[in-house]
């Protein structure tokens, strides 16, 4: 069994994690955590989200947040940027690089984008050239890739389609998200098969939610493949909007409790991972979404 040497996580909690919190989070408090994060070893953190307030109002602090952070060498902090005036934006706060978003459904990209999956990949033709003449790299993510709330079912051909279009267009690296969470290891395989004959699978990544509880074996189904990026979410931050009151993003801490086990490097300190997850949950007033870091907790008293 070959499983990579190194992983590396990208924390997407600052950004998918609070963007769906419906109380008012200070610009100091999520300031504090992509610190946190960065002190804890994270090399990538997707810091917020370039939108417009009226969509995603906790986003709207996004580039004062860039400008207050201690950024740390050799870290990424990424933004997403669904459009050009997003990039723009980006641009003037400093952003060095940004992800777009597709839907691998086309009943999910018109609920949700208002256009077809060619429309929004036509949309992106302007960012990447934008993009490119800043030197800003582009990630690319694919949502819905092992179902839709509205289709069911989504063929692994068609989630291949959309990935290599996104790479043929200039993102380095595209992000395979199980946006509903109920992909199983055994579809989450022949995904990354399929997907991997259309783009390099050192430039894929695995982006699972744990709504039916099998983000963490859809993630070592992922490292069986070769795959060896995968996002997560401190303290598990984040819910899934197709099933309420159900698990949304996989949690950072368990993620790497999982690769620590099984003596794969990220350069990554649980503690202080875990202690970052529990600050922020602590400004929120809700219980830490990570099952690792609630054991480690309780077990200090």
């Amino acid at each position: 069994m070959n499983l990579p040497q190194h992983v590396r996580l990208v924390e997407v909690g600052p950004r998918d994690g609070l963007q769906n919190e419906a109380q008012p989070i200070a610009v100091a408090d999520k300031v504090r955590l992509v610190d946190d994060l960065s002190a804890a070893g994270l090399s990538y953190i997707e810091v917020g989200s370039f939108v417009s307030p009226k969509w995603v109002p906790q986003m709207a602090g996004s580039a004062e947040v860039f400008a207050d952070i201690t950024a740390h060498p050799g870290v990424t902090y990424a933004a997403l940027t669904p459009n050009l005036k997003g990039l723009e934006a980006a641009i003037e706060a400093g952003v060095k690089e940004v992800a777009v978003f597709a839907a691998a459904s086309e009943a999910f990209s018109q609920r949700n984008l208002n256009c077809s999956i060619g429309e929004s990949l036509a949309r992106f033709a302007p960012v990447m050239e934008l993009a490119r003449q800043h030197g800003i790299q582009v990630r690319g993510y694919v949502s819905c890739v092992l179902g839709c709330p509205y289709e069911g079912q989504v063929a692994p051909q068609a989630v291949a389609q959309v990935g290599r279009e996104l790479y043929a267009m200039g993102c380095y690296e595209v992000s395979l998200g199980d946006t509903i969470g109920t992909g199983t290891a055994g579809a989450t395989r022949a995904l990354f098969e399929a997907v991997g004959r259309e783009v390099p699978r050192e430039r894929l990544a695995g982006h699972f939610h744990d709504t039916y509880g099998q983000a963490l074996s859809n993630l070592y189904a992922g490292l069986l493949e070769g795959i060896s990026v995968f996002d997560s979410s401190v303290a598990g931050l984040g819910g899934c909007p197709y099933a309420k009151g159900a698990t949304g993003n996989v949690a950072s801490e368990d993620v790497l409790y999982l690769l620590d086990g099984l003596g794969i490097h990220t350069g990554i300190d649980l503690d202080r991972l875990i202690a970052a997850g529990q600050r922020i949950c602590d400004v929120l007033g809700r219980a830490n979404g990570s099952r690792v870091a609630r054991a480690r907790l309780a077990a200090r008293g």
